[in-house]
């Protein structure tokens, strides 16, 4: 799997942006990719690249976020 898609509009997934999203545009969507992987995008730049996980790396980068291990110092 490649790390990244070098055009997200042109990928011709289903993207989703969480209902918790409120409309200040600072959003990622996530795309499911054919084999389970994802993809995430910057809603503000919906023809820009997007990054690619596989099923492991996504649920990583999830529990990553969730217990705030990527927080800024």
């Amino acid at each position: 799997m490649k790390p990244y898609i070098k055009r997200a509009s042109a990928a011709e997934l289903e993207w989703v942006k969480s209902s918790y999203s409120g409309n200040n545009g600072n959003c990622v969507e996530v795309a499911t990719l054919p084999g389970g992987g994802r993809a995430l995008r910057d809603s503000k730049n919906l023809g820009g690249p997007a990054l690619t996980m596989s099923p492991v790396g996504f649920d990583a980068f999830v529990r990553s976020v969730v217990d705030g291990d990527l927080s800024q110092p």
